[in-house]
């Protein structure tokens, strides 16, 4: 059993700091994508990453301007071993994901990845980001469309190129296959425990990194996943 099971189980996240060695998770603002073009088709469009715990990146996402939902789930792997105890043996192919649905008349592919690279994650890390490790934890953009997939390539080019980080950047682009929502209790986790150590420690700093890096794209109140299925 992980950690984070356990924390689930107890309630209580039971990290420490000096439990575990730590990604560079440090927020910085990254160049803005230079290839945006503009979306084709109407009405939301959807785009998936991974970069560590999920319980993270929906949070930061249900805070930008134009985002609808963004749900944890699990990609890469088959739909009979999406579920958080098979996925966290870290054989199954899939990663923690979360599937982000958004407006692009109001915020762009480009810049929900610009936001990902800046506040969301250690791009770097390889099977990691902060104190988790495994390959469900990997960073990877999963494509819904071509064009997600070559904005998504152009732009990790862009910041190698400019050396926006001390390594180069191991987020994998691939095409989205399945997506999988995960459990009830993983949805909104952020939201819902804010004071919980493990959300305290790594992921309400990458909150307030997106209010302070990205004030037009912040939103104090979130668009959360149980509130829309209410």
């Amino acid at each position: 059993m992980s950690l984070r099971t356990i924390a689930l189980a107890t309630g209580l996240c039971l990290f420490a700091a000096s439990s575990a060695v730590f990604a560079d998770e440090t927020p910085h603002l990254v160049p803005a994508p230079a290839f945006s073009p503009a979306p084709t088709g109407a009405g939301p469009q959807q785009l998936t990453v991974s970069g560590g715990c999920f319980w993270g990146i929906q949070g930061v996402f249900e805070h930008v301007r134009g985002v609808t939902k963004a749900v944890s789930g699990y990609t890469g792997g088959k739909a009979d071993t999406a579920t958080y105890e098979t996925v966290s043996d870290g054989d199954t192919g899939h990663a923690e994901s979360v599937q982000i649905t958004y407006d692009p008349a109001i915020v762009s592919t480009a810049r929900l990845l610009q936001i990902f690279f800046s506040v969301a994650l250690d791009p770097t890390m390889v099977n990691a980001q902060g104190p988790d490790s495994g390959s469900q934890y990997r960073s990877e953009i999963w494509a819904a469309t071509p064009d997600q997939a070559r904005i998504a390539k152009a732009y990790i080019a862009q910041l190698d190129a400019a050396h926006a980080f001390a390594a180069p950047i191991a987020t994998r682009v691939d095409p989205l296959g399945g997506f999988y929502p995960a459990e009830r209790y993983h949805q909104d986790y952020l939201t819902l425990h804010p004071d919980a150590l493990y959300i305290a420690v790594n992921d309400m700093p990458k909150v307030e990194a997106l209010r302070r890096l990205f004030p037009k794209d912040y939103v104090s109140t979130p668009v959360t996943v149980l509130a829309s299925a209410n």
